[in-house]
């Protein structure tokens, strides 16, 4: 289920998306003859080599999941232009990276077998006023800290968080700014996740309440519930305490639609701290249960929980990040498998990842 865009923000004071995690990007602009506001094209691509210690792909978070192999990611795309007082965003992904997230095909399956594309963002925005902005589309979740874009992350691999949430949601929303400090978003979905039609019906309802109480602190409480896809409480929120060091943290509780029981709940902190001007180091330490009943969309069985810890530095080099990784994870249960092929509470990977972004 699938967590995140932050390339969709767009310079309109919609303050939807998580601020927290936006990374710096260079862009290709494109005016027009007309005198129309740019045009402007912006994107990464990326690829990685992992390895799994126990030789076999066993974490079962989103994306990066080749063993031992040199693999790519996904070339991402995206176009923005505001004329006047509306705007639209395109934005478009090739690669497994993005196709995994893409409609089933005629057969109903995923992977190879369905589109080698996925839309990441699609909407347009009309800004009524100076404050007052309306927003409809396919636009990627306002809920939790991660995304699906690599260079807007600073974790290659993804939170278990990040992996059961939603990561987009279609339909109309309304965002308030009272003040550069605090605004409020509310809107109706369809009723399911990651998918751009409603099968129907329209049933899902979020808001999400944004605030930056102190410079260089912002916080976002997001909700989102319906009968059919279930409700999720969500804090994301990140401080940037000193000019070197920035603390960030998403906690979230989920339960099953359609009246199942089962859910899940979870916390994770992400300290990064600068060390140099070309280089970040950071941890992602993380708690995520499955609650009792059916499980959503994790591998792990109800009332198992994982916490997992991973280690991060992001390199840059101009529009090159270098990302070396290492990820350790410990279930409650005997969810992971040895390299011997016997369960074992414990995984482990690491791996290299490269990101350009322009």
């Amino acid at each position: 289920m699938k967590k995140i865009l932050l390339l969709s923000l767009i310079a309109l004071g919609t303050l939807t998306v998580k601020a927290a995690t936006i990374g710096s990007t260079s862009k290709l602009t494109m005016v027009a003859d007309t005198g129309d506001t740019p045009l402007t094209i912006s994107g990464s691509v990326d690829a990685y080599y992992k390895y799994d210690f126990a030789k076999s792909s066993q974490i079962g978070t989103s994306f990066a999941s080749d063993h031992n192999s040199f693999s790519i990611g996904m070339v991402d795309i995206a176009l923005k232009k505001t004329t006047g007082k509306t705007s639209f965003v395109g934005e478009v992904s090739f690669g497994p990276r993005g196709q995994a997230q893409s409609l089933p095909s005629a057969d109903g399956l995923y992977g190879e077998t369905s589109n080698s594309f996925h839309i990441q963002n699609l909407y347009v925005n009309f800004a009524a006023t100076d404050a007052l902005t309306f927003t409809m589309g396919y636009m990627g979740t306002f809920i939790g800290y991660e995304v699906i874009s690599p260079a807007a992350n600073f974790n290659y691999s993804t939170s278990y968080l990040f992996t059961n949430g939603p990561f987009q949601n279609a339909g109309f929303k309304a965002t308030y700014s009272f003040s550069p400090k605090a605004s409020l978003m509310a809107g109706i979905f369809n009723s399911g996740w990651n998918v751009y039609t409603s099968g129907g019906k329209i049933d899902n309802f979020g808001a999400q309440l944004f605030v930056s109480p102190v410079e260089g602190w912002n916080a976002y409480l997001n909700v989102l519930t319906g009968y059919t896809a279930g409700t999720e409480f969500d804090l994301t929120t990140s401080y940037q305490i000193t000019e070197a060091f920035k603390l960030g943290l998403n906690a979230a509780d989920y339960k099953l639609g359609g009246g199942v029981a089962g859910g899940f709940s979870g916390v994770a902190l992400y300290p990064q701290l600068a060390v140099s001007p070309a280089v970040t180091l950071g941890l992602r330490g993380e708690y995520f249960k499955v609650k009792t009943g059916s499980g959503p969309y994790s591998f792990v069985a109800g009332g198992t929980s994982v916490n997992a810890l991973t280690a991060t530095a992001n390199i840059k080099s101009g529009n090159l990040t270098i990302i070396p990784e290492v990820r350790l994870d410990n279930g409650s249960d005997m969810t992971f498998f040895n390299k011997s092929g016997m369960p074992t509470k414990k995984a482990s990977q690491a791996l290299l990842a490269v990101v350009y972004s322009f």
